[in-house]
């Protein structure tokens, strides 16, 4: 009898004091929506946007699974998290994020990256400490408010927030310490908000290491390469799917990359009233005006 008295209330702590689970894979059809910076719209190396990890994880679920739609349109480079935060509470987000059983977040990076100077003849990296800790808490205030947004406004979505890799590998070693604390910093506070909020964080940085300069090829760019956004990719397949799915690398679609320059030239067709051909993203006509003075950040 007391034995049974010590399993039955070892259940109930179970129940009441276990971690809740986040998020897992989503059985049935899935309607996938990638939120974000460059990474999650897939800008390349050479700024030009072609698949990246979202298209990756929506071609691979669609082999495993009913894929029924898969957006990005709410990703766009050089996007802060303030920057997301607004997209995702404008009216245009509204119809996407309901429709979403699926999301992956990739914002913060930009918020630390543009304060960090990287001359890549040189291999130095420097920034200041003061405004790089002013960033970091403005990531914390805003992710916590983005996803809480994100989980009224899509409340049948299992939320993933991504997390970041190493993004100077042709650095000098000796420049390297002190930007990677930063970029751990910022994976933390990603993951903490994750927990708080009762969303899946995916780590990617193992993928990576510092010294990736087969994925983040370009010196002057801190943007991955298809094996890059392969690995993310994977990572997050790690998560939903414990390692049961993952993109191979005879799987990356060949190149096709379309350049900022077209993105602003469809634009340009479609404020003359031809929607022909066009991305559903060409519709944020104030933000693409900001690729003009894009930096090489995510």
């Amino acid at each position: 009898m007391l034995n049974k008295q010590v399993a039955i209330i070892l259940m109930i702590s179970i129940m009441f004091f276990a971690p809740l689970q986040t998020s897992a894979q989503v059985y049935g059809p899935v309607s996938y929506v990638a939120i974000g910076d460059s990474l999650a719209a897939g800008q390349t190396p050479n700024r030009e946007i072609d698949t990246g990890y979202s298209d990756l994880i929506a071609q691979e679920i669609a082999q495993h699974q009913r894929l029924v739609f898969f957006s990005k349109d709410l990703a766009f480079p050089g996007f802060t998290t303030t920057d997301v935060l607004q997209r995702v509470q404008s009216k245009e987000a509204k119809p996407l994020l309901q429709k979403a059983n699926v999301i992956t977040v990739s914002a913060g990076a930009n918020d630390l990256l543009r304060l960090i100077d990287s001359n890549a003849r040189s291999g130095s990296l420097s920034f200041q400490q003061v405004p790089a800790d002013f960033s970091l808490n403005v990531v914390r205030k805003n992710m916590q408010i983005l996803l809480a947004d994100l989980k009224e406004s899509a409340p049948k979505a299992e939320i993933y927030v991504m997390g970041y890799y190493f993004a100077y590998p042709h650095a000098r070693d000796s420049q390297k310490v002190g930007t990677a604390k930063q970029l751990d910093l910022l994976n933390e506070i990603l993951e903490k908000v994750a927990k708080e909020a009762g969303v899946a964080f995916v780590s990617v940085d193992a993928g990576f290491g510092d010294k990736a300069i087969e994925k983040i090829p370009n010196p002057s760019d801190v943007h991955p390469n298809a094996e890059g956004y392969r690995t993310m990719a994977n990572s997050f397949f790690n998560v939903y799917a414990k390692g049961k799915m993952q993109v191979l690398r005879d799987e990356i679609p060949p190149a096709n990359p379309i350049s900022f320059e077209q993105i602003i030239a469809q634009q340009s067709a479609t404020d003359e009233g031809d929607e022909s051909a066009v991305l559903p993203s060409s519709f944020l006509a104030d933000e693409f005006l900001a690729l003009t003075e894009l930096k090489p950040v995510i």
